[in-house]
């Protein structure tokens, strides 16, 4: 059989030699590594390793680089090794237009497979230094406990998820780092908006994985976009998600280009956004179909466990990170699923909806190819408020800019509760959500309420029972309410009220069964607050209301 395939791919190779000259090779094991489980920090750093280890998850052989030995030996050949190698997937990406170091590399005992990289559809459209985080970052609003930003334009996108909420308890997202993967930020080293996190040594390092450089800032406004729904500071204009979070800028896509690699690229900035120990990825990047018709992702790859990318996504995942992923543009196209890696499981994969929480038209659509709900969660995606690479603050549409407002809000949240793992993290983000109780393919489990993902951390892993049910009408309302529930007999249930701050003003007690009560406290004033139901200490449904006077 091997014979054969030598054979296939020599007349492939012959016959179209410089077709293709990039090629991902896997490898069969790493039995002869010098890299051992037992001396992590030879790999890892050390937060990379604390991330682990607060989580309870373990250094297995996926954590191992790729056996150096193996490299040296695919070298010899006279390929090249690109700039990175993938510990995850045991493999390495090459360029030759040598068809005999092909077939060399091939007859390797370690070479599991090898295959060219092809061409892919762009990604998302829209009409190492230091792994330490200094303790003290100055905004230039000023360093103190309670930051009441003037957002602007940028008001809405933040209000709509609550993370204005978060910033008034004093999270702005300290103490964590958000790895970045786009495709560059062209000018951020420049431009105003940024200059809080350049000032207050918050971009920790940066990288280009597309040209094997450190520079990222001369290419790409689109990463430069994204950023700023995270970290601008810009008075009046635009307040970022999570201004004081620390970032790593990585640049996977070459926007100039429509190569497979990228999906390669993208796993070696989710593998560095690991081995330094960032708690969250944003990346509004997504893969689907290719400009060779023959090469397309067909519907059946987005089950989150096929393409490259969706398979880092989920270690991802497994080394303890949390990954917000765009679900992608598609949602008014022929093809109008979520690419990937939006469609792999135990990451967010965010859609878009306009100022008023409506569905934007372009967003693309569920479920994954094995019938998971996505995307997960929902954020503003319509004339979002951005910073381009001039420097100018203007709007535009797409995922791309509803991920990382999300992945924003994430980090402020995990610094409120930072024992929490991301698991944790994720799920209070989606119990929080506008449709957590009747999820969909559309927007997923809804628009995420951060500040109520910070009261619902306080009883985490819970869920929704099906005996159960609690609602809250109307809403809004000018502080008369009626309360519907339901739970069993010889259970305790109570109703809880908290107000914006997360402060609890009210707890009312309530018999079992299917009932209706009123409460009428006219004197509240006019805000957002938040009804949890408990029944026997664990809550079991949550709704947000809104006071109007």
């Amino acid at each position: 059989m091997k014979k054969i395939l030598t054979l296939f791919l020599f007349i492939a190779i012959t016959s179209d030699a410089f077709a293709y000259s990039k090629y991902w090779i896997v490898f069969t094991d790493k039995n002869s590594t010098p890299y051992t489980i037992g001396n992590p920090s030879a790999y890892l750093s050390s937060r990379s390793i604390t991330r682990r280890t607060n989580q309870g998850i373990a250094i297995t052989a996926y954590d191992l680089p790729v056996d150096p030995n193996y490299v040296s030996q695919v070298l010899a050949t006279g390929a090249v090794v690109l700039n990175y190698k993938s510990k995850w997937m045991n493999a390495i990406s090459i360029t030759t237009t040598d068809a005999n170091a092909l077939l060399a590399i091939q007859a390797l005992p370690f070479v599991q497979s090898l295959s060219s990289v092809q061409r892919h559809a762009h990604a998302d459209n829209f009409s190492e230094e230091s792994s330490d985080i200094p303790e003290t970052q100055n905004l230039r609003q000023g360093n103190t406990s309670l930051l009441s930003y003037n957002y602007g334009g940028s008001y809405n996108q933040v209000h709509q998820i609550n993370v204005d909420c978060l910033h008034n308890l004093g999270y702005h997202g300290e103490g964590k780092i958000i790895a970045v993967l786009d495709d560059g930020f062209n000018n951020v080293n420049t431009i105003a908006a940024f200059d809080s996190i350049r000032l207050n040594n918050q971009i920790l390092g940066t990288y280009d994985f597309v040209a094997g450089v450190q520079n990222v800032y001369g290419v790409g406004g689109h990463g430069t976009m994204c950023l700023s729904d995270m970290a601008a500071n810009l008075p009046g204009q635009i307040i970022g998600t999570a201004p004081k979070a620390s970032y790593y800028l990585l640049r996977t896509e070459e926007a100039a280009t429509e190569y497979i690699i990228e999906e390669d690229n993208w796993v070696a900035g989710a593998e560095f956004a690991d081995s330094v120990g960032a708690d969250i990825i944003s990346t509004s990047l997504y893969y689907e179909q290719f400009d060779d018709a023959t090469q397309n992702h067909v519907y059946a790859n987005m089950d989150g466990r096929t393409t490259v990318c969706a398979k880092a996504a989920i270690f991802t995942a497994r080394v303890g990170m949390l990954t917000f992923a765009c679900a992608g543009n598609s949602g008014s196209s022929t093809w109008f699923y979520i690419g990937s890696p939006a469609d792999a499981d135990s990451i967010l994969a965010v859609g878009a909806v306009d100022a008023s929480g409506n569905l934007a038209n372009f967003s693309s659509r569920g479920p994954s190819a094995d019938g998971r709900i996505k995307p997960d969660i929902s954020a503003m995606g319509v004339n979002a408020v951005v910073v381009n690479s001039s420097g100018s603050v203007t709007t535009a549409n797409g995922t791309s800019f509803a991920t990382p407002l999300s992945a924003g809000g994430a980090a402020c949240l995990w610094q409120s509760f930072p024992a929490m793992s991301a698991m944790q993290i994720r799920h209070s983000i989606q119990m929080s959500s506008s449709q957590w109780a009747a999820p969909d393919n559309l927007k997923g489990y809804g628009i995420p309420d951060y500040c109520l993902s910070n009261v619902l951390l306080e009883t985490p892993n819970q869920e929704i029972s099906q005996t159960n049910y609690f609602s809250v009408s109307p809403n809004p309302n000018n502080g008369e309410m009626n309360f519907s529930y339901s739970f069993l007999a010889g259970e305790i249930g109570t109703i809880e009220i908290f107000d914006a701050t997360g402060k609890l003003i009210k707890a009312i007690s309530v018999q079992a069964g299917e009932k209706n009560i009123q409460t009428n406290d006219t004197a509240w004033s006019e805000g957002i607050y938040f009804c949890r139901f408990v029944v026997n200490g664990e809550m079991v449904g949550s709704q947000k209301i809104s006071v109007v006077k």
